[in-house]
């Protein structure tokens, strides 16, 4: 049996980061461009080199979630059943030989549903920003709970689970990876590289923004699989929680009690940076890192206090951007 590929691409205004990521995925079957409303000419870009376009509804709350459930819908109503998906984001480029590494790996292993390898960042030395992001990148080799935005999947598995949950505005990856393991399915990062991607973030309020997204994510996906034995999000959610918000009010609760010598007890969060800085190797990434691990716990709180605040109200929250 013939085995095919398709890629299905998102992005708005991605400009020559989609054009790159375009010509990266010319060797597949069918490229399905998913655009979520660009005025830079993106959707004319993908239909010169041949890739199908969806326009979203953008008179919809938009996700990424909706986005890729798009590209789905197009591959499943029109042309011929593609074997494997390949889903990218616009801002990435795939590496050379990703494909075959990763069609060989989801061959080899009937009940892998998932593969997915080294995504690193195109500009690492630009900001501490991207060092981070492509340090979070480097999961361990081998099986794994969840998948980021890149990833090749198997079409069966895909049509199991139904796809992405439209209504995340975050975390959609991980949310979808629970339901494809609960149906038996596996996920595994292979060693291989695979996308390079442009966070292209250089401003620390971008990582703030990016920080209280993924504690939005987290919250939410305790929401939906907090329970045991699963524990979505919860250990994630728990962390953000006290070191964001509990530690912080306990400390000010105790200034107004013993006086101003009580905000000294702040010295816990250096004191934390200064140990992970150690343990990493105290290297100029390692300090950066464990400043960025550190910091990020505030907006990551915020993200998830958001949460919980519109659940009570039942007033959904719109996407959370960081560029």
């Amino acid at each position: 049996m013939t085995q095919t590929i398709a890629a299905i691409i998102i992005g708005r205004n991605e400009g020559e980061r989609l054009v790159r990521g375009l010509a990266s995925v010319q060797g597949v079957e069918r490229v399905i461009y998913v655009d979520s409303g660009s005025t830079d000419g993106s959707q004319e870009a993908a239909s010169t080199v041949g890739a199908e376009v969806v326009s979203l509804d953008m008179s919809r709350p938009f996700t990424a979630a909706r986005a890729r459930n798009a590209g789905l819908d197009r591959v499943r109503n029109s042309g011929s059943r593609p074997t494997f998906v390949q889903f990218m984001d616009g801002d990435c480029e795939l590496q050379p030989g990703w494909l075959a590494s990763a069609t060989a790996a989801l061959n080899k292993d009937p009940s892998l549903g998932v593969v997915f390898g080294r995504r690193r960042e195109r500009f690492p030395d630009a900001t501490m920003y991207n060092r981070f992001c492509d340090w979070e990148w480097d999961v361990p080799v081998g099986q794994v709970r969840s998948c980021g935005g890149d990833a090749l999947m198997r079409m069966d598995a895909l049509d199991a689970v139904k796809g992405y949950n439209p209504g995340l505005i975050a975390g959609e990856e991980p949310e979808m990876c629970v339901r494809l393991r609960a149906a038996g399915w596996t996920i595994q990062r292979i060693d291989h590289e695979m996308t390079l991607h442009d966070a292209a973030m250089t401003r620390f309020g971008q990582f703030w923004s990016r920080a209280r997204r993924a504690g939005h994510a987290w919250a939410e996906g305790a929401a939906l699989h907090g329970a045991r034995p699963e524990r979505h999000g919860v250990p994630e959610t728990r962390k953000a929680l006290i070191w964001g918000f509990g530690v912080p009010l306990s400390i000010f609760a105790l200034a107004l009690v013993i006086g101003p010598t009580g905000l000294l007890f702040f010295g816990v969060y250096p004191a934390r940076a200064i140990r992970f800085g150690l343990r990493e190797g105290g290297t100029t990434e390692a300090w950066e890192r464990a400043f960025l691990l550190s910091s990020g716990k505030f907006p990551e709180a915020l993200g998830v206090l958001e949460y919980h605040t519109r659940r009570l109200i039942r007033r959904p929250r719109g996407l959370i951007e960081y560029k």
